[in-house]
């Protein structure tokens, strides 16, 4: 990858910018360098023009429904002032059509508010009344309408007829009844009033709507329910013709803002002093010729173009270019979600993939219910088909272990194992999990040694204790260890396998500090300790690559037991529910110890997570929007 310096005349610089996106393999990023040598932003006016301008467009096509493609445009520079006419018209043309939205908006909540009245006049139906006389309070008669529940209604009736006062129910409903109570007014009001409450009763407020018989009212209102309808077709119509108008200029206007586009995005890069301006940025080192060519057959005016290797204090800069095919995409983005690979640092999406799929298969290793996964893979609907790989590799991985387990269904016995039977010979399972420990920790640690070598970081690889030294801790302990756990003696050198690497990365560790000596010696035993028991807990976390084996065997036996205890019928619909529920759950959470052993035995150890990911300024083209779905990142560290 290399640091690009392109100077051009000012006048210049909008073809310039597009034909670096053209070329697609110019990485903007400004230089803090010559920030200072050059303040003038030269493309802030006409990238606000830009926003504006995509932004209306936007609005636009979603309002009329339509997606314009680029095509293949021919190139040729926006002028600010057609930039800023396209924005006025496209802002016209907005106006107009948000104008029939609201519109459309208002009638749309004019509508649902008549489908709930007409909803909540279904209630008032059985009342052969104007319901207007029982909104209004009269001087002489008061009523009421209201809920109580059915189960008061008996005590009730009883209650307000002593009260002078008559109930009548005009519907009853899940248990509610609907009442309207009626009496002279001012008499035995306050009594009244503790009798529906004690009673459970709930004034209901008729809607201001109401102001007539309910068959009258329902007429009027669905009189006016179709009016909105009616106003809505017309309005969606004009809409629609609009949009069919529209689109041809929109069209056209779309390829103005796509040319547009790579000379408003650069607007943080394009410095510029009196009548020069200077692109800054990446591009691969195999890429720079074929920059030079474009630019040479593009610009009429000289140019300058300056590319050198990056400086050891811009690594964190540097974009890293990787790529991998769409197959891997479910796992690149786990990969993702911990963080992008750094200039120079190893990209361990190769290695996550292999390890991920031997370790999900060694821990839900299952012939069946492999299978189960592989074919719910490729029944996934559309929409989620990127996730197609994953479900497919992790079921035929778990489908080989099922084989060498000799698992079917978690049945040990219907399939003569190819290598071990894990309830069968656990000791040995344990065993294994630990050695796959070991190899894992081993390889990270060789990996960590060779990215720190390619940053320069000489002295961590050898002496840190991640590094080289902290290998030979770990390889001398594992050594000692073996030699303990068979019962052969042990020597006094044999102590030195272990404190002899200690000692020097408590050493480097000591001359790393700068702290006072008290301090230093404290941080250093503490750093020391970190170490070995890091080194120890991370391998001892590998055991769950067999404690899960056996779980998964432990809950299959416990599915068939319960099976047995039914008859024919409830035998098959506890084993498949059974085994159902053990694929989907015991599945997910194998899944997650995975990524956990992943995660915080394997990246924490080599991998940053803190590049940046390359990402070159391009023109958009149609082919491109039909490929934007598929993963296109380069591979290679240049």
């Amino acid at each position: 990858m290399q640091r690009v310096h392109l100077q051009v005349l000012r006048e210049d610089a909008p073809k310039a910018a597009l034909l670096l996106a053209d070329c697609g393999v110019f990485d903007p990023q400004p230089d803090k360098g010559v920030d200072a040598q050059l303040p003038e932003l030269l493309s802030v006016r006409y990238r606000e023009l830009y926003e504006s301008a995509h932004t209306r467009l936007e609005k636009l096509c979603e309002a009329y429904h339509l997606a314009p493609e680029a095509g293949e445009p021919e190139l040729r520079v926006i002028q600010e002032s057609e930039l800023a006419q396209a924005d006025d018209r496209l802002g016209e043309l907005w106006r107009a059509a948000s104008d029939t939205q609201e519109g459309l908006r208002r009638l749309e909540d004019q509508r649902r508010e008549l489908e709930q009245l007409l909803e909540t006049l279904q209630k008032f139906s059985a009342l052969d009344v104007d319901l207007g006389h029982l909104q209004r309070r009269k001087r002489f008669l008061d009523v009421r309408v209201g809920t109580v529940p059915e189960a008061n209604l008996p005590r009730l009736t009883q209650a307000v007829s002593l009260a002078g006062y008559v109930i009548t129910v005009f519907l009853v409903s899940a248990g509610t009844a609907y009442v309207v109570v009626a009496g002279p007014s001012a008499q035995q009001e306050g009594e009244l009033n503790q009798v529906l409450e004690a009673a459970g009763f709930r004034a209901v407020n008729i809607p201001e709507e109401f102001t007539d018989h309910p068959t009258e009212v329902a007429r009027d209102l669905r009189q006016r329910l179709q009016e909105i309808i009616t106003q809505r077709q017309t309005m969606q119509a004009g809409l629609q013709r609009a949009a069919r108008e529209s689109e041809v200029e929109l069209q056209a206007l779309h390829g103005v803002l796509v040319l547009a586009a790579p000379y408003a995005r650069l607007a943080d890069v394009l410095r510029g002093r009196g009548g020069l301006a200077l692109f800054s940025g990446w591009v691969p080192s195999q890429q720079l010729l074929r920059l030079q060519l474009k630019l040479e057959e593009g610009l009429v005016h000289p140019f300058v173009l300056h590319a050198r290797d990056p400086f050891p204090e811009e690594s964190e800069q540097v974009p890293s270019t990787i790529s991998h095919h769409r197959w891997l995409w479910p796992f690149v983005q786990l990969v993702r979600n911990y963080g992008v690979p750094g200039y120079n640092e190893f990209d361990p999406t190769l290695l996550f993939t292999v390890s991920f799929l031997v370790m999900f298969g060694m821990m839900f290793g299952d012939l069946g219910q492999g299978a189960m996964i592989a074919v719910a893979g490729l029944l996934l609907p559309r929409r989620w088909r990127r996730l197609r790989p994953a479900f497919l590799s992790a079921g035929i991985s778990s489908m080989l272990f099922g084989w060498l387990y000799g698992s079917v269904f978690g049945v040990e016995h219907w399939l003569e194992p190819l290598w071990i039977a894990p309830l069968s010979d656990p000791q040995r399972m344990l065993g294994v999990a630990f050695y796959c420990g070991v190899g894992f920790i081993l390889l990270a640690t060789l990996i960590t040694i060779v990215n720190r070598v390619a940053q320069g970081m000489w002295r961590d690889a050898l002496f840190d204790g991640r590094g080289l030294a902290g290998a030979a801790i770990y390889l001398g302990g594992l050594y000692v260890g073996s030699l303990w756990f068979r019962q052969q003696p042990l020597h006094g050198w044999h102590a030195l396998l272990v404190l002899i690497p200690l000692a020097v990365v408590m050493g480097y560790y000591g001359y790393r500090n700068r702290a006072g000596f008290a301090e230093r010696l404290l941080v250093v035993v503490m750093e020391a300790f970190e170490t070995l028991l890091a080194y120890a807990a991370n391998t001892l976390s590998f055991l769950r690559l067999a404690a899960f084996s056996l779980n998964h065997v432990a809950l299959a036996v416990a599915v068939f037991t319960l099976a047995d205890m039914m008859g024919e019928a409830g035998y098959w619909i506890t084993v498949v529910i059974g085994n159902v529920v053990i694929t989907v759950l015991e599945g997910a959470i194998v899944a997650i110890q995975v990524l956990r052993l992943e995660y915080y035995e394997g990246f924490s150890r080599f991998f940053t997570g803190t590049g940046r990911e390359y990402r070159p300024l391009r023109l958009e083209r149609t082919t491109e929007r039909r490929t934007q779905s598929k993963l296109r990142e380069p591979r290679s560290h240049s």
